[in-house]
């Protein structure tokens, strides 16, 4: 079995800036996920969680677990779609416009729910579909794929990882999982401190709190050079 990808033809230096991307990335996934399980009782980035939940609604009759689970899940799938489509698409030379459009979606949001108060449904319907574009701006670190919002895969990645490490007698093979169990550690703990910081800042902000990841995302995409951004 070989769970180590390919040599990765990026420099040292670009790993080193998609990896703090990737875990950026996976703060802000973790906080927004944190904010829709708080408001509206739905993961809008843990599709694992929403198909549990929407598997044992069924047979309860809990319509309203179902539509909630349902739509987000619908609303994630087509923002993945839409955001490979961005990355496919060679006429677009803006690498870093799932950035914008994220961001975007979310201030949008943030304003016409300050002013018109949005329903769940539609609430979760928008946040799931920037969640599932966000989800395609990073998918590698170095030669090691990466999710920066699902949780379940970044651990058994590293438990994987760590386990080629302890038993592989390989030299090079040794230093490249350790390098990707430390990439997958940081990502996992960036994920659970926005997750973590989110129940805070619901109380302060309150109908602004998703301007906060609105902002970093803006903030990232001046940042990072836009050729980092690319799908391998």
């Amino acid at each position: 079995m070989v769970l180590i990808a390919e040599k990765s033809l990026l420099s040292s230096e670009e790993i080193k800036v998609q990896e703090k991307l990737a875990i950026f990335l996976a703060f802000i996934a973790g906080y927004i996920d944190a904010t829709g399980l708080i408001k509206w009782k739905t993961y809008v980035s843990f599709m694992s969680g929403n198909t549990t939940q929407l598997g044992t609604a069924f047979f309860s009759e809990k319509f309203g677990i179902i539509i909630s689970s349902a739509m987000v899940i619908v609303s994630f799938l087509i923002g993945i779609y839409a955001g490979t489509c961005l990355s496919l698409w060679k006429k677009c030379n803006i690498k870093t416009i799932a950035f914008y459009i994220v961001s975007g979606i979310l201030i949008l949001y943030t304003l016409l729910n300050y002013y018109f108060q949005v329903g769940n449904i539609p609430s979760i319907a928008i946040i799931g579909f920037a969640m599932g574009i966000m989800n395609t701006i990073v998918t590698t670190v170095g030669n090691q794929k990466v999710n920066t919002d699902f949780v379940t895969g970044t651990l058994n990645s590293l438990a994987r990882n760590t386990a080629i490490f302890t038993m592989s007698n390989d030299g090079n093979e040794k230093k490249e999982s350790r390098a990707n169990a430390i990439h997958l550690l940081l990502l996992w703990m960036g994920f659970l401190s926005g997750a973590a910081l989110a129940p805070i800042l619901i109380n302060v902000l309150v109908n602004w709190t998703l301007i906060l990841p609105a902002v970093l995302l803006l903030t990232c995409s001046r940042l990072i050079p836009s050729s980092i951004t690319k799908k391998n």
